[in-house]
């Protein structure tokens, strides 16, 4: 085989491999889209800014859980008297992660909104999980561990444990909300919630939307 042949085939399995590798990357995201737009309420994509009408393309650093949301700043999430538990997801495959309420950094743990309620009470604890492409979910690592939320459906189970007390939730709700719509943090008087957040579609880099799961206290 002559030396132009060689360099053609190496060029052609070069060339496969970088469609290969772009189609895996591109496909889970526009998959998602589709079956978003089927199964939740509300799909919000705002992935144009209205005022140029180009891409919104964001430098934020989304393993700090105070870009999630607009309005919302490190100060809001970082408190010195830092609490923990964990938290397990058994259709995910995700045992006793551990939470910390009074931090921000995602890369660590799941984070807790402070101010909302505390598993076991009443009221609604917001917990913030980080996500990437879904073929690289690892419940073991907190950048992926959350890549799959999407998987969940109603009267899937959700387990708090804290000082020794293990909480039962059961998934009631799921929706999509934008940036901007920071709601999801109100408490309410009528039941114990969990709300599970995070940015979609799994590893889109604009982070245009947040999946919210939201279940229900049932046994304690």
């Amino acid at each position: 085989m002559s030396q132009r042949n060689i360099i053609r085939i190496c060029a052609v399995v070069l060339a496969l491999s970088g469609l290969t590798i772009l189609f895996s990357t591109i496909y889970p995201i526009l998959s998602y889209e589709w079956e978003a737009s089927q199964k939740y309420p509300v799909l919000i994509s705002p992935l144009v800014d209205t005022d140029t009408g180009s891409f919104k393309f964001s430098d934020k650093d989304y393993t700090k859980a105070n870009n999630w949301f607009e309005n919302t700043k490190e100060s809001d999430f970082e408190t010195q008297e830092k609490r923990y538990f964990t938290l397990s997801i058994p259709k995910l495959k995700i045992d006793s992660a551990t939470v910390t309420v009074g931090g921000e950094d995602l890369s660590d743990s799941l984070i807790q909104f402070p101010g909302t309620a505390l598993p076991g009470k009443i009221g609604n604890s917001v917990i913030f999980g980080h996500s990437i492409l879904p073929q690289y979910f690892d419940p073991n690592n907190y950048l992926a561990i959350f890549s799959t939320l999407p998987t969940l459906v109603k009267g899937d189970e959700v387990f708090a444990n804290m000082d020794g007390a293990t909480y039962k939730y059961i998934v009631r709700e799921m929706f999509e909300v934008k940036p901007s719509d920071i709601q999801i943090l109100e408490q309410s008087t009528s039941s114990s919630y969990i709300t599970l957040v995070t940015c979609t579609p799994p590893g889109h880099p604009l982070k245009p939307k947040r999946l919210i799961v939201r279940a229900e206290l049932v046994a304690s």
